[in-house]
Order: structure tokens, then C-alpha cells, then sequence
């Protein structure tokens, strides 16, 4: 891997740090539920970000788009989903603070995880994403195991990024400040998964 893919590695690494469903979910985990559970939220976004990053080294972005019904199933189940948090937050911020903090992610580790493995599984631009890397770092011939190593060095990225902002977020001043303006937080945990779900809503495949 050459200076080509260092600058690809940069860029991914700033598009995965960049406010979206995945690192929203983890801040809100971390501030309202404690470093233990963002660990345990993060680790299943990275579950399903290697599900996806696996299936896209595999050749099965390339079905998905050869069978886009494939691709609108996951994608409606992923607007419905990101639409429930968003609708989640917004309640929780209508309600202020009498109510318990409402970001969706709380519950048992395991309860955690495969929240967070949901975050990822039902977004079909996921797979798309990983697979324009795979075309953009590597050959048209690249044999599997430049493809796989390729994977390791993007999902270490990922780990980097995801375990970041659980060990971030869950510092005692950065979960003061959450609590002294939980209502705003949650107004903008809404709006980033109200956007999410709307523009996975309209995306195209083209």
C-alpha cells in the first residue's frame, strides 16, 4: 500500500469520523449511558461494518446492484429504523428532562451490540461505499488477499474512528455538558437520523 492508498485512508477515516448515524449513536450512547455501553454499541457497528466490507470484497455489492430489489429491501428497513430513532430523540427532547434519557441505545451489552450491528446491516449504502473503495485502491485484477488486506487496513480506520468516539464521548466533561443540554442533543440526534433515513430514502444507485 502506496501513498495513493495513505490519502484514501485519510479520506475514510474523515468521512467515517463525519456526524452520522453510526458516531451519533455512539456519542448519544456514551453521554447517557456510560463508557461500557458505547463500547458495547460501537463494537456492533463494527460488526456490521465488516459484514458489509466482507460482502463488498466478496462480489456482493455487484449482485446487489445486478438485483436491486436486494438493495430496496434493506434500504426501506434501514429508513424505517433510522426514522424510529429519530422519532425516539425527538420525544425525549419534547419531554426535556423528567423523562429518561431517550436515546434508543441502552439495555443489556448483547441488547447493545445488535443495536448497534442494526445501525449498519440496514444501510445498503454501506456495501456500495466499501465496494467504490475496493475499486478506486486496488486493480481490476487484484488478487483476494490484496482485497483482504486492503479490508484490514480500512477497518482498522473503522475501530479507530467507532472506539474513538466511545472513550471521547464518555469523559466526565463531555457527559456534564450532555446532561446540562441533553434537550439540544437529542434535537440534533433527531435531525441527524431524520437526514440519514431521508437521504438513504433517495439515494440512487446510479
Amino acid at each position: 500500500m502506496g501513498p495513493e492508498f495513505a490519502a484514501i485512508w485519510i479520506a475514510w477515516l474523515l468521512a467515517g469520523g463525519s456526524p452520522g448515524p453510526a458516531t451519533m449513536g455512539i456519542a448519544g450512547t456514551a453521554m447517557s449511558a456510560g463508557r461500557a455501553s458505547a463500547l458495547a454499541f460501537a463494537l456492533g457497528i463494527l460488526a456490521g461494518s465488516a459484514s458489509w466490507g466482507i460482502a463488498a470484497a466478496v462480489g456482493l455489492s455487484a449482485i446487489m446492484l445486478a438485483h436491486v430489489w436486494v438493495f430496496e429491501i434493506v434500504r426501506y428497513a434501514g429508513v424505517a429504523y433510522l426514522a424510529w430513532l429519530a422519532f425516539k430523540a425527538l420525544k425525549s427532547a419534547w419531554h426535556g428532562g423528567d423523562t429518561p434519557v431517550g436515546t434508543p441505545f441502552s439495555g443489556s451489552a448483547r441488547n447493545l451490540f445488535l443495536k448497534g450491528a442494526a445501525i449498519h446491516i440496514t444501510n445498503p449504502k454501506a456495501i456500495l461505499s466499501w465496494g467504490s473503495i475496493y475499486a478506486i485502491a486496488l486493480p481490476a485484477d487484484a488478487q483476494p488477499a490484496a482485497i483482504f488486506q486492503c479490508f484490514a487496513y480500512l477497518y482498522a480506520g473503522s475501530i479507530l474512528i467507532f472506539i474513538g468516539y466511545a472513550l471521547l464521548f464518555s469523559s466526565a466533561r463531555v457527559v456534564t455538558a450532555y446532561r446540562r443540554a441533553r434537550r439540544w442533543f437529542e434535537l440534533a440526534f433527531a435531525g441527524f437520523f431524520g437526514f440519514a433515513s431521508y437521504k438513504i430514502l433517495t439515494a440512487r444507485l446510479q
